[in-house]
């Protein structure tokens, strides 16, 4: 069975910080095999509800496609960002991402990182029905931890933000891939 995982990104701030961690748990699926899309929303028109359609359908179709889901968060004011809230509310109601495992991932330049944004999100993706992973990622004072080319410089942190990827992976294929494996025999 083939693991689709949808990364999303939950800003659209041009040079952030969030997208060059989320590129380091993106590549570490890939090396573990998963195929990966990611969901920028720089590349979608969000709306909010009750005012247009916009591309809601096609992120819920992405959503839904998803075998597991990294969302990745900066902490703007104490909060997740605008645009992360817009994505949870662009996929509908009931929400796509119900029954979905879901790891995340907080990047903040301020000393406690993105607890209170992981915080929120965390606890907006349950009430959707989605299943937050445990081990979610928070990274302090982000803007010293990459430099130009977007190469994390400090090892440690590396492998913390690739283990988002490790925990969601490793959670797929003991929990959710044998149970479908098993689904699909029994239906044959």
């Amino acid at each position: 069975m083939t693991i689709r995982v949808v990364t999303i990104l939950g800003t659209s701030r041009p040079g952030n910080f969030t997208a060059r961690a989320l590129a380091l748990v993106e590549d570490e699926l890939r090396s573990r095999e998963a195929e990966v899309v990611r969901i920028d929303p720089a590349g979608h028109e969000l709306v909010f509800p009750g005012e247009g359609e916009g591309d809601g359908d096609a992120l819920k179709a992405l959503v839904q496609s998803a075998t597991g889901i990294v969302f990745a968060t900066p902490e703007y004011h104490g909060t997740m960002a605008a645009k992360a809230k817009l994505i949870i509310e662009n996929l509908g109601f009931p929400s796509a991402l119900s029954a979905k495992p879901i790891a995340l991932l907080g990047v903040a330049a301020g000393a406690i990182g993105a607890i209170k944004s992981l915080e929120q999100l965390r606890g907006t993706l349950s009430h959707t029905g989605a299943i937050v992973l445990p081990g979610t990622v928070s990274v302090a004072g982000v803007q010293r931890l990459f430099d130009a080319e977007g190469k994390c410089t400090d090892e440690r942190v590396e492998k913390r933000i690739r283990g988002v990827a490790t925990s969601l992976i490793d959670y797929l294929e003991q929990s959710v891939c044998p149970r479908l494996t098993l689904e699909q025999m029994v239906r044959e």
